[in-house]
Formats: C-alpha cells, sequence, structure tokens
C-alpha cells in the first residue's frame, strides 16, 4: 500500500468549499482502486489566520507544510487584509522557499464549455517563471512620497531554467512551437535579457519552432488565433496576467488549474485552482468546483499516478459534457457539491 501524504491549505472565503471536494474526490479514487492510501493534513493559514493572529501563517508553517507528498492550495484573500500582504506573507514564501519556479497552467476548452471567442479550438499550455521577475519584492518608496520604485530581477539561473522546462515540455508532448512572451522593446535591461536567454536555449532544441512576440500584440493573438498556441513561455508577470486571460478565454475563471512546481522533487509542489477566494459568494454553496478538481489531476500526474489523473479528466470531460456538472458561472444551475458529485458519478461509472 502506497501511502501518500497531502497538505491542505483550504485558505479563505470558498477555498475551503473547493479544498473539500477535491479531497472527496482523491478518497473516492482510493476506494475504487486500492493501492493508494491518502493522509490529509489540514493546515491554518490565510488572511482569517492574519486577522487572528497578525501573519498569515504560525512560525512553523513553512517547516511542517514542507512534510507531504504535495500541497492543495484553496484561495487567499479576504475583505480587510490587503492583497500585497496575503501574496506575500504566503503564497510567495512557499513558492520560493519550496522553489517552485515553474508555474504549469493549461489552457483547454473541455467539452460542455462555450468559449466566448469565436474559436473553439483552444488546447495550450503556459509555463510561467514562478519566483523572481517583477515579483521580487525588491524597490523602495522615495521620500514625501515623490514616487516608488519598484525592481524586477531576473538571474542567468531562472531564466534559462524556465525557458529550457518550456522547451522540455514541447518535446514530451510532441509538440513543435514554443512561443516567448516579451517585451524588449521597452523593458530594455529584463526583456532583452530574457530574449537572449531564450535564443540561447533554443538552439538545443532543433526540432522546435522558437518564436517570440511582445506581450501586448501576443495578448491580442490569444484572442484571436488560439488554434495557432501550443507552448507559451512567461516571466512571473507577463504569465500571470496571460493565463488568467486564457481562463477567461474558457468563459470562467473558475474553471482553470494551476501547479506551482518543484521539477526535480526536492520540495513538495503545490496545486490550486487559479480563482480567487471569492468572498461574495462563500458560503453560498454555488463555487464551481471543477478548477481544484482539475488542479487534483495534476497532482495525480505529478505523484506519477497517471492513470488515475486520466481517469479523473475524463469524468470532468463527461459530467461537463453531459451538463450535470455545469455550475452558474458556466451556464448551468448545479451547486459545488452537485458538480462534484456528478464527477464522482462518472469516476464510479468507469470502476
Amino acid at each position: 500500500m502506497r501511502k501518500i501524504r497531502i497538505n491542505l491549505l483550504p485558505g479563505d472565503g470558498i477555498g475551503p468549499e473547493v479544498v473539500r471536494e477535491g479531497v472527496n474526490a482523491l478518497r473516492r479514487l482510493a476506494e475504487l482502486d486500492g493501492g493508494v492510501a491518502f493522509e490529509f493534513n489540514e493546515l491554518p493559514g490565510g488572511c482569517r489566520y492574519y486577522l487572528e493572529h497578525g501573519r498569515m501563517m504560525p512560525d512553523d508553517g513553512l517547516r511542517t507544510l514542507a512534510d507531504c507528498d504535495a500541497i492543495l492550495l484553496g484561495a487567499v484573500g479576504f475583505p480587510g487584509v490587503p492583497d500585497h500582504v496575503s501574496l506575500r506573507e504566503l503564497l510567495l514564501p512557499i513558492r520560493v522557499e519550496f522553489d517552485q519556479y515553474v508555474n504549469l497552467r493549461p489552457v483547454r476548452l473541455l467539452p460542455g464549455l462555450t468559449s466566448p471567442l469565436r474559436n473553439d479550438r483552444i488546447d495550450f499550455t503556459v509555463i510561467r517563471e514562478n519566483s523572481e521577475g517583477e515579483y521580487c519584492g525588491e524597490g523602495r518608496f522615495e521620500p514625501d512620497d515623490a514616487g516608488a520604485v519598484q525592481l524586477a530581477r531576473f538571474t542567468r539561473r531562472g531564466t534559462e531554467r524556465i525557458i529550457r522546462y518550456a522547451f522540455d515540455y514541447a518535446v514530451r508532448h510532441r509538440l513543435n512551437r514554443v512561443l516567448s512572451a516579451t517585451k524588449s522593446n521597452a523593458l530594455n535591461y529584463s526583456m532583452v535579457f530574457w530574449d537572449r536567454v531564450f535564443a540561447e536555449v533554443s538552439t538545443e532544441f532543433p526540432g522546435v519552432a522558437a518564436e517570440k512576440m511582445h506581450i501586448d500584440a501576443l495578448a491580442g493573438y490569444f484572442i484571436m488565433h488560439p488554434d495557432r498556441l501550443q507552448v507559451v513561455v512567461a516571466d512571473n508577470l507577463f504569465g500571470d496576467i496571460l493565463t488568467d486571460l486564457g481562463s477567461a478565454m474558457l468563459g470562467s475563471i473558475g474553471i482553470s488549474p494551476s501547479g506551482n512546481l518543484n521539477p526535480e522533487g526536492r520540495f513538495p509542489s503545490m496545486f490550486e485552482p487559479i480563482h480567487g477566494s471569492a468572498p461574495d459568494i462563500a458560503g453560498r454553496g454555488i463555487a464551481n468546483p471543477l478548477g481544484t478538481l482539475w488542479a487534483v489531476v495534476m497532482l495525480l500526474a505529478h505523484l506519477g499516478l497517471d492513470d488515475w489523473s486520466e481517469r479523473l479528466m475524463r469524468a470532468i470531460e463527461h459530467a461537463l459534457a453531459a451538463g450535470t456538472a455545469r455550475t452558474r458561472d458556466i451556464g448551468g444551475s448545479a451547486t459545488t457539491a452537485q458538480a462534484a458529485a456528478a464527477v464522482i458519478t462518472e469516476l464510479e461509472r468507469m470502476a
């Protein structure tokens, strides 16, 4: 019996509601197949914790969080706690301390979803640098509120490894095009450096077409020609913006997952839906759980449970196509629990 330890950070707002459904799916998979036992450990942390204790997690939070095979995160954010506090005192420390330098976000129009675009051939992956760039937190406020300086740090190591990961990903998935997001005409240090490293790494992969596009043009390209995209690699800021756009292209930001990966396995990787905590609908039972269930698909694949990962993905697709897993944000009427139950029903049919 293989034992897998999953640390849970349900977080704020709808986070606990969707994490609950992710845990239910994992438990049902284990019951149906056997051979694997999941151990779940729910940890404190988030904005409510901050309001009570003055910090986003306990002093030993990172050490405790590291003791697992993978992390499932709900959402972080709550009125009364500035967004930069919740990001810099919880999410960024996890990504940096655990060297989760790859943010992997699939953008795929699943059966049963209706894109606001006319083009329904949407199936690509964005690979975002997740540990430095504009999110390094360096800068200063100038005296007398005269202004502010925000620095973006691009290291050779950080830039090269995320770009190489993107090309490796393309090769592993039998894809032949990697498109780099840049803005080197205006950002004459960071993006010129990024472009230079991209060009150097691309020579190691002669079978993969390497192209670059300015971020403003690329945003339009996402809308006009999503069917031409395969793998997009971007720095931290551009990748963050592009992937929210990608999710909106699917009809709802509630549908998409994200993996914060330490590919070498020296630290646990963390999986989450990309949506926020949505405090306005928390407790109403209408949040979309599919972003979390898709994140669980990624978690299972990361742990080498490819068969389970594929089965859960098929169950999501079948339930969406049947209309039983469509919550209000994607044109249905299912509650959070009903949508998740519909996916589990499909899992049971496959058993």
